[in-house]
């Protein structure tokens, strides 16, 4: 009994830890600090970064089991966990300079959370994870097993700030046409499509021999690690920017992919057959067509190839990519193409929502202004482009013959249709070439099986052969 009330307390303090550390995402100092090291100290950016690995292991532990997991977060994080308490210093008055009037305004939009309130969740989620620790060491007591601190360092990799690398080079005296710089179709780009295909291949290879049960977990730690390295776009996106965006409201999931990091990971923990087909035929193929454009100049502000937003991108797709196709890939459900008309209606409700929503706020961002009446001019309006429903993401235009007007924004009804269409014909092709994968693989196994058997069966007569010989010959 003392145990499942133990269980108990230790989810309910899991989910907490998440929900605290979720919410900690949506402002500026989360992620601020960590391409600010020597300025807000290396011990405590240290122990911030140790707190995100945490929220890996912690899961692990918790909910499936991993006793490594759970000696590393008993011993390791309370040391962590004490010092950020005490080495804090400026974290919580971090803001972003109103240098123009419209920052100024999108720091009234970025800096909804009080600093009372980013105080509170900050410490609440240490006073968790504390709680947590000591009911893993009356769960399991205080034994350790050396070997258990060899998952530290994954976890610490799975989780780094991917802006970290941005403390040891200055994106200003990089000269645009440098080697360095990532664009489309340079070696970086090619780069970023061999990761994004070695991953998934290794993880398959990795995966297939596996119990269900480690399999389930290994999973898990990857969903996970893609939940946590997708929120820390919320901090960024606040502080320094990501991409061509810089307010929160770029942090709304209503990109097909933003979308997938939650089905993908959902259909990983509640294994049910909605979750797999959807992410399946819907996510797969967005995952992987973006590779193709991810560069453009009117979607990227580029950076080199270790920046923020090349380090996201590459990693939560390729992490996308590889949770959408392994379950099917490893033989846990069967996708079957009656299993598409469920992701049709879906992604249709998804291309609405974004598009009505893409409208609404730019239609919003309009009637922004400072006390002393400025307002946003048209370089300035925010275009949240929800499902690259206003930025046009394929190779030809299409003119605005039909549209429809959505409080002070008109949506061009031709283009959303024809989006719709272009990304319905990308699933179907890639669900194609699935299919058109797993018959050339059966037959390439079926012959290679003949082949074998007919060795064998030729070894295997030689063999009598030979004995016929040997009984002639005595």
């Amino acid at each position: 009994m003392k145990q499942i009330y133990i269980r108990r307390a230790l989810g309910a303090l899991t989910v907490a830890v998440l929900a605290c550390a979720l919410a900690l995402t949506f402002t500026i100092s989360d992620y601020y600090i960590f391409n600010r090291i020597t300025e807000y100290g290396v011990v405590f950016c240290i122990s911030q970064w140790v707190k995100k690995g945490a929220l890996l292991l912690i899961p692990l532990a918790v909910f499936y089991g991993r006793r490594s997991c759970a000696d590393v977060i008993k011993y390791i994080l309370p040391v962590f966990v004490i010092l950020s308490c005490a080495l804090f210093g400026d974290f919580f008055d971090i803001t972003k300079p109103a240098d123009t009037p419209a920052q100024e305004i999108y720091n009234q939009v970025n800096l909804f959370l009080p600093k009372w309130l980013n105080m509170t969740l900050f410490f609440a989620q240490n006073a968790f994870m504390l709680a947590i620790c000591a009911l893993l060491f009356v769960r399991d007591g205080a034994k350790i097993r050396a070997k258990s601190f060899i998952y530290l360092l994954p976890a610490l990799l799975a989780c780094m700030p991917l802006n970290f690398f941005e403390n040891f080079f200055d994106i200003n005296a990089i000269p645009a046409d440098s080697f360095l710089r990532f664009k489309n179709f340079t070696v970086w780009h090619a780069l970023a499509i061999i990761i994004l295909a070695a991953f998934t291949i290794c993880g398959y290879y990795f995966l297939k021999n596996k119990s269900g049960r480690d399999r389930n977990a290994w999973l898990g730690a990857m969903a996970v690690t893609l939940l946590i390295q997708y929120h820390s776009k919320d901090s960024v996106v606040m502080g320094d920017g990501y991409n061509v965006y810089h307010t929160v409201l770029a942090c709304v999931p209503l990109f097909i992919c933003n979308i997938g990091v939650y089905i993908a990971s959902l259909s990983v923990f509640a294994r049910k057959k909605f979750l797999y087909e959807t992410a399946f035929f819907v996510h797969v193929a967005g995952a992987l067509s973006v590779f193709v454009y991810f560069g453009k100049d009117e979607m990227s502000n580029y950076g080199i190839f270790c920046s923020y937003s090349i380090l996201f991108f590459t990693l939560t797709h390729a992490l996308l990519f590889a949770l959408s196709v392994l379950p099917s890939a490893l033989g846990q459900y069967k996708f079957k193409m009656r299993d598409c008309v469920a992701p049709l209606v879906y992604y249709f409700i998804v291309i609405i929502l974004a598009s009505v929503c893409s409208a609404l706020v730019t239609s919003a961002s309009m009637t922004w202004h400072t006390e002393n009446g400025y307002y946003l001019t048209e370089g300035e309006l925010i275009y949240p482009n929800y499902a690259f429903t206003q930025i046009n993401p394929l190779p030809f235009d299409i003119p605005p013959v039909w549209t429809l007007k959505i409080w002070n924004y008109n949506l061009n009804m031709l283009y959303i249709l024809g989006l719709y269409a272009v990304y319905v014909a990308l699933f179907f092709a890639f669900t194609g070439a699935y299919y058109l994968f797993l018959r050339v693989r059966a037959k390439w196994l079926a012959r290679r099986i003949y082949a074998e058997q007919s060795a064998a069966q030729g070894e295997f007569a030689a063999t009598d052969e030979r004995d016929d010989e040997n009984d002639e010959n005595a």
